[in-house]
């Protein structure tokens, strides 16, 4: 007789809210979707009492709280009980700084409420934040020590000047695809990156467009690159990188004044935005597949691995994110499997190696 296997144990997760509306429509998503433990807290101080007793397998955590408002909490989390924790924070631009930084203190994903701080529209994305839930319950999370990962702060660092009016055309692109994690992640790559680096940047990073900017000018600060959001037509440039607006797709498109990135209506049978295998099949369409470089960093889900792993097959160097340093090991681990990676580096050792190929 064939024995019949477990079934998995219920992820454990602790909700933390001031809203009892808020409370009771999460915990209600979370046990129509099923395996699930579901405990709630109703502001920062409670939960920091909840977490020893109930030692949950994740948290998801309200940004804007009495007694003690998320980031706070998050912080003593991350130094004292380190969980993976999931923010839920609001579509303004007040909310996008806030969530960045609790991405920087160890936050593993986060989903803006729709409709604003108490929202009363949760169902509308419920199947998406069960998703993040789930994912993040299975991240790695590291205990903070009150750093950024030695990301650099831009002072009097040397910028890339502007290209003369005849400035050779570009002929090779640095693509770069992440989603879960993502920012943390960046931050270990882009800053790292040389003022003389020869190729432009397209970075696809799965975030909705209020926080894209605010994302964008974060990391100008912190780059010696210039970093902007594409929210239009945009010559490329060596030594720049453009991140691509939330919310839609960016693609690569031949134009008069040269190789030009642009934002695009997001494809609606697609799930993840701005999608990185839109952004990668339209640098194939622009440049041969030998002439790009393809970088997939952490993330769930499969998006850019079929599209990276054509550049690999077709002459192009691709890099695939170490499982030791992926915060979800999900879209690189894709692009491994699928044999479409030449290196595998954990995400502080990925410049070194883009700079190793570029001649920088």
């Amino acid at each position: 007789m064939t024995p019949v296997p477990p079934l998995a144990p219920p992820i454990k997760l602790l909700i933390v809210d001031d809203s009892a509306l808020m409370r009771r429509k999460l915990r209600e998503i979370f046990q129509q979707a099923g395996g699930f433990e579901v405990r709630t807290a109703r502001n920062g101080a409670d939960a920091l009492e909840r977490i020893p007793e109930f030692a949950p397998d994740v948290i998801s955590l309200d940004i804007h709280m009495p007694a003690m408002d998320g980031l706070t909490c998050l912080s003593h989390i991350m130094v004292e009980h380190p969980t993976p924790v999931v923010m839920v924070s609001s579509l303004t631009e007040e909310g996008a700084l806030a969530t960045l930084e609790a991405l920087e203190l160890g936050a593993v994903d986060y989903l803006p409420k729709p409709g604003g701080t108490v929202s009363v529209h949760m169902e509308t994305v419920a199947d998406q934040l069960v998703a993040k839930v789930r994912a993040a319950a299975r991240a790695r999370v590291e205990r903070w020590s009150g750093s950024r990962g030695g990301a650099p702060q831009r002072t009097t660092a040397k910028r890339a000047a502007p290209p003369p009016a005849d400035a050779p055309a570009v002929e090779r692109l640095l693509l770069i695809g992440v989603s879960t994690g993502g920012p943390k992640t960046l931050e270990k790559i882009l800053p790292r990156l040389p003022a003389d680096f020869p190729l432009p940047i397209l970075v696809a990073q799965h975030m909705p467009a209020s926080f894209t900017r605010v994302f964008a000018q974060r990391m100008d600060q912190r780059c010696v690159l210039p970093v902007t959001e594409v929210t239009g037509p945009t010559v490329l440039e060596a030594g720049h990188v453009y991140l691509a607006k939330g919310d839609a797709d960016m693609v690569v498109r031949t134009r008069p004044r040269g190789i030009s990135a642009l934002p695009v209506p997001a494809d609606p049978e697609t799930v993840w935005h701005p999608s990185v295998d839109r952004l990668v099949e339209s640098a194939c369409d622009v440049l041969p597949p030998r002439r790009l470089l393809g970088v997939l960093l952490t993330g769930m889900g499969d998006d850019g691995a079929e599209a990276m792993s054509r550049i690999h097959t077709d002459g192009g160097r691709t890099i695939a994110e170490a499982e030791e340093s992926a915060i979800v090991f999900g879209m690189p681990r894709e692009l491994i499997l699928r044999r479409g990676a030449e290196a595998v580096l954990p995400a502080d050792r990925i410049a070194d190696r883009l700079c190793q190929w570029v001649g920088c």
